[in-house]
């Protein structure tokens, strides 16, 4: 089996499933219990954070625990939108979001809010000059995300934040969770930067655990109300073994970033070279100012699910673009946004790398492709 679709969900790594099942098994208590094993499980639950907080350079009590990457952006845009809303209702995302910031922020529409999509450029950049006309003395909230999911596209997230540098009353928030492991931190995680989401199985932890960042400082509505976890943020009983899984994985992927970038950088290259030779080959993403894992391509006149499912009876699986929206059969609303046209858009597939990969999996994929492109000529 080769596996390129990384980025809708990566294979726990063994230490993390380990760490798992050790603090599953032994350490079960309720971190809020006052006996023994809640005292235990307390204290992995803050090991834990201590230990995301300073891979993050931030500190203890500017983590705090969710669900993934989906809650994580829910709470931000929603709880950041109902906290400031006396300061102002008025809220840019880019265009090019994730659903989970932009269906979020269209809902927020319905509740009073108003909305600006900041547009992109033809090759998928947040335009910094436009996002700029667009910020009024009412603009309470600016989210973009650092690493677009569909195409790859690494958005300027340091000029953004200069930015914003002298406008205080301006929440920045960052949905950082297809940049961990792949791109440099501080290019992300910027001082400007008041929230970023994350989510554990993007780099190899269990699902249904991720984290935010909030600055100190930095206000927030609760997402949820009850037994006042998470410091009354969110209140619900800790998920502490894939917590403690999620602090694992998030050293286990920082320690070997260097290496499996440069190891990312040259197998996609090499898939970006070979698929160019091809006349009827559309290439969406690029080699600068691009993820590294992530490579969108298309053929044309072969619908994305089509190519999607003839590498999948060779054992070889990627994704039509965002997983989260695949199975509805639209075209990818980032290469939309770009400008390309739909029935092109329509076309694109996504390839997405992990350091687990290597190049004679590059070269099967190639084979296989060149075989499928043969088999497609009478639809192109």
């Amino acid at each position: 089996m080769i596996y390129f679709d990384n980025s809708a969900t990566t294979l726990p790594y063994p230490e993390v499933i380990k760490t798992y099942e050790e603090v599953a098994t032994k350490i079960f208590g309720n971190p809020s219990s006052l006996h023994q094993l809640g005292s235990q499980s307390s204290r992995i639950l803050q090991a834990s954070r201590q230990q995301i907080a300073e891979l993050l350079g931030k500190r203890t009590d500017e983590v705090f625990f969710t669900s993934g990457g989906t809650e994580g952006d829910n709470w931000v845009i929603k709880g950041l939108a109902f906290e400031k809303q006396r300061y102002g209702k008025h809220i840019i995302v880019s265009d090019i979001e994730h659903p989970a910031v932009k269906e979020s922020a269209k809902w927020l529409q319905t509740q009073g809010f108003e909305v600006d999509f900041a547009p992109v450029d033809k090759k998928g950049f947040v335009k910094v000059d436009v996002l700029e006309e667009l910020l009024r003395p009412d603009t309470i909230l600016v989210s973009i995300m650092a690493v677009n999911n569909e195409i790859g596209s690494v958005q300027p997230i340091k000029a953004i934040s200069k930015l914003l540098a002298d406008k205080a009353s301006i929440s920045f928030h960052v949905d950082a969770v297809q940049a961990i492991g792949k791109i440099a931190t501080d290019a992300y995680l910027t001082d400007r930067v008041d929230f970023a989401t994350f989510s554990g199985h993007k780099f190899h932890s269990v699902r249904g655990v991720g984290f935010i960042y909030k600055k100190i400082g930095k206000k927030i509505s609760p997402l949820l109300n009850g037994g006042g976890q998470e410091l009354g943020f969110r209140s619900t009983t800790e998920n502490v073994a894939g917590i403690a899984a999620t602090a694992k994985a998030l050293r286990i992927v920082l320690d070997k970033a260097k290496i499996g970038q440069k190891k990312l950088s040259a197998m996609k290259k090499v898939l970006f070279d070979s698929l160019s030779h091809y006349d009827d080959a559309i290439l969406f993403s690029e080699l600068a100012h691009f993820a590294p894992n992530i490579l969108t391509f298309g053929i044309k006149g072969v619908r994305g699910e089509v190519l999607v499912h003839a590498f999948e009876e060779h054992d070889i699986y990627i994704s039509t673009t965002s997983s989260c929206s695949s199975k509805a059969g639209k075209p990818a609303g980032t290469l939309i946004s770009m400008g390309i046209p739909s029935r092109l858009a329509q076309t694109a597939v996504r390839i997405s790398l992990d350091e687990d990969n290597d190049m004679s999996q590059v070269e099967q994929f190639l084979t296989i492709f060149k075989q499928i492109y043969e088999k497609t000529k009478k639809v192109r």
